[in-house]
């Protein structure tokens, strides 16, 4: 048996202690730089929440003297707004409901549509289809609103008009019929995402057990994604009811409220044209009078919206954590 030489084993030795040498050096480089992206993000994450709030404070400071001298029931609640009358009132119950109605009117177009087509490219559509699809349904989210907007106006408000028999064709469905567009490539993009991220395991297991694929889809996809699914819902309500251009050109900004009498019962009435909060901030904030009440009262309807907002998104994400802490566990 041949033993192996001294000067063999010297040598050995030497690239043993190069080479930990150069993997300290780099790990020191490496963890350097780990340290500074660590700051570089802890300073743009704590500058963007300063931001934030300073956005939160310029608007209750500029609402403030609107919230004293009329009150946030008046806002919440009244039905009337004439901020140039005599005796002006500032009720923005009209807005805030035809803001949720042309939301929820919108995510009822879309939320079937938007999460059908996100099944079909998560478990159905081969792969090179899938390549295609997830382009298109991103460039739907980077489409100009004013063009959506304009689409509206020009296209779908006639339809609407000959097919209710209206006069004009600016209404509540108009508007949600664009927002549902609006809204379909974030429902479609975070549910799919969703439905990819359930475990193969899951999957395999039911196919072996006999499972068809629509049994699975049915039976094991949809359950495990639920919370993606419904945080895609959450978060495309928050595109819709913050959308202002659509909704200025399709929904023709009338102030009354958007409610009619049917047997007997109070419901919304979707063939009228309604004013939502955006747009009504976009259509007086031009022309008011710097610091007037009534400039301030549009600052308290910028409030409301924000609160509006921030809640549905919180909720998203909370869903969205959920159901990446409940798939880590699993």
């Amino acid at each position: 048996m041949r033993l192996p030489s001294l000067k063999t084993n010297v040598e050995s030795t030497q690239s043993v202690v190069v080479t930990k040498q150069k993997l300290t050096q780099k790990s020191f480089v490496t963890n350097l730089g780990d340290y500074l992206m660590e700051k570089l993000f802890l300073l743009l994450g704590t500058l963007a929440i300063f931001i934030l709030l300073l956005i939160v404070g310029f608007l209750i400071r500029e609402g403030s003297d609107a919230l004293r001298e009329v009150g946030i029931s008046e806002f919440i609640f009244g039905q009337s707004w004439y901020p140039s009358s005599s005796e002006p009132r500032y009720g923005a119950l009209p807005f805030i409901i035809s803001s949720v109605m042309v939301t929820v009117g919108a995510l009822l177009l879309a939320v079937p549509w938007g999460i059908f087509t996100a099944i079909f490219i998560s478990e159905i559509a081969p792969k090179r289809l899938k390549e295609m699809l997830k382009p298109v349904v991103e460039i739907f989210a980077i489409f100009p609103s004013v063009v959506l907007g304009f689409i509206a106006l020009i296209v779908i408000s006639p339809i609407v008009a000959n097919v209710f028999g209206l006069s004009n064709g600016l209404t509540a469905v108009t508007a949600a019929v664009i927002l549902s567009v609006m809204a379909l490539p974030t429902i479609i993009s975070i549910a799919e995402d969703s439905l990819n991220s359930v475990p193969s395991d899951f999957k395999e297991g039911a196919y072996a057990l006999g499972a068809t694929k629509w049994e699975v889809i049915k039976n094991i996809s949809l359950p495990a994604a639920k919370s993606g699914i419904i945080a895609a819902v959450m978060l495309g309500f928050g595109r819709a009811v913050g959308e202002t251009m659509t909704v200025l050109m399709a929904a023709g900004n009338a102030i009354d409220m958007p409610i009619q009498h049917f047997l007997g019962l109070t419901v919304p009435d979707f063939l009228t044209s309604v004013r939502t909060l955006t747009a009504n901030i976009a259509i007086e904030g031009s022309d008011v009078a710097w610091g007037s009440l009534h400039y301030s009262a549009l600052f308290v309807v910028g409030m409301i919206l924000f609160v509006i907002t921030f809640i549905v998104n919180l909720i998203a994400d909370l869903l969205i954590n959920r159901q990446r802490g409940a798939l880590r566990n699993d």
